[in-house]
């Protein structure tokens, strides 16, 4: 049995390092953000493509996520500080139940759209490694910004990178 398992060990292994040395896919900056079409707690549906000519912030967050909870006040100021027509905000709840997101909004005063993903169909789309995560679309659809990690979303310097998008 120990033979068994060695040399299937011995086999697969460098298949392993083979695949993981390869380049997975991945999304980059400068890609064009791939489409979604979700619905937010209201029941408006959501679609990416259809927000052309307006920069898009797109955040997936869960309520189990502590950084996520904590940079949920600076998006909502971030989002109440541009204008609302040249500028929409998208927080996607990832792997998460929608009625806990509904009470952290609730509770935290958050009126940005929380769009639910049930099946993370558009999570997997965006090739997430953690949360959160925020990407910068520009107004062709461009990926412009990837941020992994929480930020402190209105910031000087964040809400200056964003007018830039707004403005060109």
């Amino acid at each position: 049995m120990k033979k068994i398992f060695l040399l299937t060990v011995l086999i697969c292994l460098p298949i392993f390092f083979v695949a993981c040395g390869q380049d997975t896919a991945t999304l980059k900056v400068g890609d064009p953000a791939p489409d979604l079409s979700l619905v937010d707690r209201q029941g408006k549906t959501w679609v990416l493509s259809e927000l052309k000519g307006q920069v898009v912030f797109i955040n997936f967050w869960a309520t189990w996520c502590p950084p996520c909870l904590k940079e949920l006040p600076s998006m909502q100021k971030l989002y109440t500080a541009l204008p609302t027509d040249k500028f929409k905000m998208l927080a996607i709840l990832n792997n998460d139940k929608p009625v806990l997101a509904d009470f952290v909004a609730n509770q935290k005063g958050i009126t940005i759209p929380i769009l639910d993903d049930p099946q993370n169909l558009v999570s997997s789309k965006y090739f997430l490694t953690g949360l959160p995560e925020t990407y910068i679309v520009d107004k062709q659809g461009i990926l412009v910004e990837k941020f992994i990690g929480p930020a402190q979303w209105d910031a000087p310097k964040y809400v200056q990178m964003i007018m830039k998008y707004i403005k060109s």
